[in-house]
């Protein structure tokens, strides 16, 4: 059985491609080109997600290693 830990793993971005989409966002911005722009920086967005995916899973993780409930509000 595997656990919590072992199924994480860290995804590395290439850095030529975060490059060559920041660039393509300063065009579109330079270009005030908005439908462009969008598309790229939804791109972006779905980069970053995926590149810290471990870190979201623990932040929406309500279980966490206390059991099955939400803490209680105070």
């Amino acid at each position: 059985m595997e656990g919590p830990q072992a199924a994480r793993q860290v995804r590395n971005p290439d850095p030529h491609a975060q490059s060559a989409l920041a660039a393509a966002i300063a065009e579109a911005v330079h270009d005030g080109d908005e439908r462009v722009l969008r598309r790229l920086l939804a791109r972006f967005a779905e980069q970053a997600a995926m590149t810290d995916l471990p870190a979201l899973r623990d932040a929406l993780d309500t279980t966490g290693q206390r059991g099955d409930r939400l803490p209680e509000a105070r």
